[in-house]
């Protein structure tokens, strides 16, 4: 991808505005910590990976605005802002952790004056930016070896540079066996209610002339028993300890077709998005959104007004659904308990 997700630009985070997508290119100027936040509960970024980096520079912003005279007036206030980006998205592992790393940044800084903690939080922000491609590259060099050359591939809602800070979790697999030379063909669902696979990961791969065919999300299962697809790569928004994935609302329904049809089911993500804090996915906490999302498209009525509508953002896929976790530490394969927390301790410092 040519376009960036996310960037630091003139004392201000540029996001491109991913609601606006495929018929616009902008981005939002977020001059604020406020901004930021905002953009994230309102999916202006979306993805995992890219909330995470969100949180980290729009802290860094904020901290620049923060007017105290003491360190601990500083520190209150920080940590107001801390809880505030913890109220965006629910259910994103990733976010947590970014939040969770600007926060222990701050605390070792709270003996030093507060224009030197402000510039190391800047710097945090910016290296937390930098790794989330770095690791996304690492996934997609181990996610390849997965990858058999002339492999129609379903993937779901949008796992690509759009997600993240760029080239992509379940879509950055993809580029890796694209770059070894290998020839896929990408199946990509539309995604309701918000069609990201539609706006999202088709604009994106037809913008880097990857083969890409969109179909409806009821089409899967159907193309599936046709022998029409041959592998399914998801990314993850978060990931129990025992191997259970949180991901778009509809991922489970195509890891039990996926079962059914013996065909192998993959989920990409960073070792960020691995809580092992969680048994499993029963305690992974699923983000309930707007009605208004379910009943318009774009705006536009499709529903009866006054109805009930149940939102829930994500849902949950059970572990023995699941083939492999591809991260960017490596392969986690059944029984995954083990494997995750081992991926987990090479980033603990």
């Amino acid at each position: 991808m040519v376009l960036k997700t996310i960037y630091w630009s003139g004392g201000k985070v540029l996001i491109l505005d991913q609601r606006l997508l495929p018929l616009k290119e902008r981005y939002i100027r977020c001059k604020t910590a406020e901004d930021v936040a905002l953009a994230i509960e309102n999916m202006a970024i979306r993805g995992a990976p890219a909330i995470g980096v969100a949180s980290a520079l729009g802290l860094a912003l904020g901290a620049r605005q923060i007017k105290a005279k003491t360190i601990s007036d500083f520190s209150s206030r920080f940590k107001k802002l801390c809880k505030r980006f913890s109220s965006t998205r629910p259910t994103a592992r990733n976010l947590f952790w970014a939040i969770n790393r600007m926060e222990m940044v701050a605390d070792k800084y709270y003996g030093k004056s507060i224009e030197e903690i402000r510039r190391v939080l800047h710097r945090e922000a910016l290296s937390i930016l930098k790794e989330d491609g770095e690791a996304n590259k690492r996934i997609g060099l181990y996610g390849k070896r997965f990858i058999k050359n002339k492999a129609r591939i379903l993937t779901y809602c949008n796992a690509g540079a759009l997600a993240t800070a760029g080239y992509g979790t379940a879509l950055g697999v993809v580029r890796a066996s694209i770059e070894k030379g290998m020839t896929v063909h990408v199946l990509a669902c539309e995604t309701r209610p918000l069609l990201q696979g539609a706006r999202l990961t088709v604009w994106e791969l037809k913008k880097d002339r990857i083969p890409v065919t969109l179909i409806t999300d009821n089409m899967a299962g159907a193309l599936m028993k046709n022998g029409s697809i041959d592998m399914v790569i998801v990314g993850a928004d978060r990931i129990a300890r025992n191997g259970d994935v949180a991901n778009k609302i509809g991922t489970y329904t195509l890891a039990v077709l996926a079962h059914e049809n013996s065909i192998p089911f993959y989920v990409a993500a960073p070792v960020t998005t691995i809580d092992i804090s969680l048994k499993s996915g029963k305690e992974i906490p699923i983000e309930q959104r707007d009605p208004n999302e379910v009943t318009q498209i774009v705006g536009h009525p499709i529903a009866p007004q006054n109805i009930n509508v149940h939102n829930p953002a994500f849902d949950i896929t059970p572990h023995n659904y699941i083939k492999a976790i591809i991260t960017d530490r490596g392969v986690s394969m059944p029984p995954f308990e083990q494997s995750l927390k081992s991926l987990v301790e090479t980033i603990i410092k």
